[in-house]
C-alpha cells in the first residue's frame, strides 16, 4: 500500500543509526525498535539535559548505544563492524545554522568530513545493502525562488551550515559512485524542511525556544520573524526515510533508487516564523508575549525555502501525512502531556500511522 512503512520488512533488520541521540535520530530508533529492528546508534552525548534521549531510556532499549564522535575512525569502524548492519542511516550532525557561524571549522569538519569517515567505514561491512544519507533542504545554492528545489538543482550554500550540507551531498555522490555502487550497497540522500516535534530542546531552534519561553512566561524574542520555512513533522521526513530504505534494498533494483530525494511539506506548509510563533500561542493554555528584530539585523539567512517534492510523491508514494497546522498542535499537546515521555512518542506514532494508512486509502 502507497505511504506506508512496511514493518514486517523491518523486523530483524540490522540497523546502524548515527545520531541517534539527537532529536530526529530518537525519534527514528524508537520507530524501528517498534517494528522489531536490531538498531545500533552511534552518537556523541546529548548534548543537552533532557533530551529525548535520556526520557525515552533509549541507551537501555535499542541493541547497542555507543557514544563517540563519527570523526574517531577506530571507534567508528570498531562498532560498524560488531553491528555487521543490512541498513546505515546517517543522521549525526552539526545541525544549526547560528552554531555554523560560530564554529565553522567544527561544522564542515563534522557534517563533510564526518559523513566521508561514515562511508568510508561503511565500505569494510559485509552485509550491508542500503544507506540513507540525511543532509537538509539548505544543501541547495538558494535563490530565494518562490517555487521548490527539485533534486536536480545545484548543491550550494551561503552560510558555513548551508554549504557543509551542500558538500555532504556531493561526498555521498562520490562514494556512491567511486565505490559503493560497485559493491553492491545502494547509497540515497534525503533532504528535509525545518522538522518539529515533542522532545526537541534543542536551544536557537524556533519550536523549542518558543515552548520554554511560553512555559517560564517570559517574552520570546525573534530573530528573523519574515523568514519563510518548510515546516514539517518530525514522523513526516522519517516516514520518507524509511520507505526510502526499503526500496534501497530490493535486490536487483536498489541502485535505481540510489540518489537524492526531497521529503518536504506542501507548499502552503512554508509559513514565515511569526505566523508559526502565533500559531503555537493558540494552542498555549495562557497568553504569551513576544518581539521581533527589524529584518535583516542577523547576519545572512535565506528569507524563502522549499522543496519540490514531485519526485517522492511519483515514484516513492510518499506524502506528507500531517500538515505544519497540525504539527504545531501536535507539538505543543506534547509538550503539555503529563504522561511519560515513551507513552506520549507511541500514542502519537500510533495516530500518524493510522492518518498515513487512511491517506494511502484515499
Amino acid at each position: 500500500m502507497e505511504n506506508l512503512v512496511n514493518p514486517a520488512f523491518w523486523a530483524g533488520k540490522r540497523v546502524f543509526l548515527t545520531g541517534h541521540t539527537g532529536f530526529k535520530g530518537a525519534w527514528l530508533a524508537l520507530w524501528l525498535t517498534g517494528m522489531g529492528a536490531q538498531v545500533h546508534g552511534y552518537a556523541l552525548p546529548p548534548e543537552h539535559p533532557g533530551s529525548l534521549f535520556e526520557r525515552l531510556a533509549l541507551g537501555e532499549r535499542i541493541a547497542r548505544s555507543t557514544l563517540a564522535d563519527i570523526r574517531d575512525s577506530a571507534s567508528l569502524h570498531q562498532a560498524l563492524q560488531a553491528a555487521d548492519p543490512d541498513i546505515l542511516f546517517h543522521l549525526a550532525a552539526q545541525a544549526l545554522v547560528p552554531a555554523g557561524y560560530r564554529q565553522p571549522v567544527e561544522t564542515f569538519a563534522v557534517n563533510v568530513m564526518g559523513t566521508a569517515q561514515v562511508l568510508e567505514c561503511a565500505r569494510a561491512c559485509r552485509t550491508l545493502a542500503a544507506i540513507v544519507v540525511v543532509t537538509s533542504d539548505k544543501c541547495y545554492e538558494n535563490h530565494e525562488w518562490p517555487w521548490g528545489y527539485r533534486e536536480t538543482d545545484p548543491m550550494g550554500g551561503h552560510d558555513p551550515y548551508s554549504a557543509s550540507k551542500g558538500a555532504a551531498e556531493l561526498v555521498a555522490a562520490s562514494y556512491r559512485r567511486s565505490f559503493l555502487a560497485a559493491q553492491g550497497v545502494a547509497v540515497a540522500t534525503a533532504r528535509a524542511g525545518n522538522v518539529i516535534g515533542g522532545g526537541d530542546n534543542t536551544p536557537s531552534r524556533l519550536v523549542p525556544d518558543a515552548l520554554a519561553a511560553f512555559a517560564a512566561n517570559t517574552a520570546l524574542h525573534l530573530r528573523n520573524p519574515v523568514a519563510t520555512r518548510p515546516w514539517q513533522h518530525v514522523l513526516d521526513p522519517l516516514h520518507g526515510y524509511l520507505q526510502l530504505a526499503e526500496r534501497l534494498c530490493q535486490p536487483q533494483h536498489g541502485q535505481a533508487w540510489a540518489e537524492g530525494w526531497n521529503f518536504g511539506p506542501q507548499a502552503d506548509d512554508a509559513l514565515s516564523v511569526e505566523t508559526v510563533v502565533g500559531l503555537l500561542a493558540q494552542h498555549w493554555p495562557r497568553p504569551v508575549q513576544w518581539s521581533a528584530d527589524p529584518p535583516g539585523t542577523y547576519a545572512h539567512e535565506a528569507q524563502q525555502l522549499r522543496l519540490d517534492c514531485s519526485k517522492a510523491r511519483q515514484r516513492l508514494g510518499w506524502r506528507p501525512v500531517w500538515n505544519a497546522r497540525a504539527a504545531l498542535q501536535r507539538t505543543v499537546e506534547w509538550h503539555l502531556s503529563q504522561a511519560p515521555a515513551l507513552d506520549t512518542c507511541r500514542a502519537q506514532l500510533t495516530a500518524f500511522l493510522q492518518d498515513a494508512g487512511q491517506a494511502g486509502n484515499s
